[in-house]
């Protein structure tokens, strides 16, 4: 399956590498979107092998940017420039998709061993599971005819990744992942 990875990006040039390390390594295809940064994200992440667009600012904009730019993806999967996805995550994302699920996304682990933190991402991965409702920081994974059927991401400032979920809920129940 050709899955693309889709890395909207302002100002990320610290952190850019050890988010695109687990991407570069089993997607298909890396695409970083750049919204203007002012300091070396681009440089950083075309060093990484990822490549590299540049698009308006606002992650909606510039994930549809990158969705634009992979028209030859089977799925697609958009990932926070500040979310980890974990070793075989494609494996995960394919075998749901393979087994028939439309979209789906990945359980939040916060980077903090403090006890209330655990507990704010058991709320939000149960609320997810139970509303179909997913953020962002989930790294949603979306069949290419899937994402193109709704339209792609809205173009509002905030809230995007609600909005989405929202829509591919009447294609279909994400499967979320752990």
């Amino acid at each position: 399956m050709n899955i693309v990875a889709i890395v909207p990006a302002l100002d990320e040039g610290a952190s850019i590498a050890a988010c695109l390390a687990p991407l570069v390594r089993e997607a298909t295809r890396v695409i970083v979107v750049d919204g203007g940064s002012r300091d070396d994200t681009s440089a950083r992440a075309a060093a990484c092998g990822a490549s590299v667009l540049a698009a308006p600012r606002g992650r909606a904009r510039q994930m549809n940017a990158g969705a634009n730019d992979a028209d030859d993806a089977d799925a697609l999967v958009f990932v926070h420039a500040d979310t980890l996805l974990p070793p075989g995550w494609r494996v995960a994302a394919e075998a749901a998709l393979d087994s028939g699920a439309r979209w789906g996304r990945f359980d939040v682990r916060l980077d903090s061993g403090r006890a209330p933190l655990r507990v704010v991402e058991a709320m939000m991965n149960a609320r997810s599971r139970l509303t179909g409702i997913c953020t962002g920081d989930q790294a949603i994974f979306v069949r290419r005819d899937a994402f193109d059927r709704i339209g792609g991401f809205p173009d509002q400032p905030l809230m995007e990744d609600v909005e989405i979920s929202r829509r591919l809920r009447a294609i279909g129940r994400p499967a979320c992942l752990r």
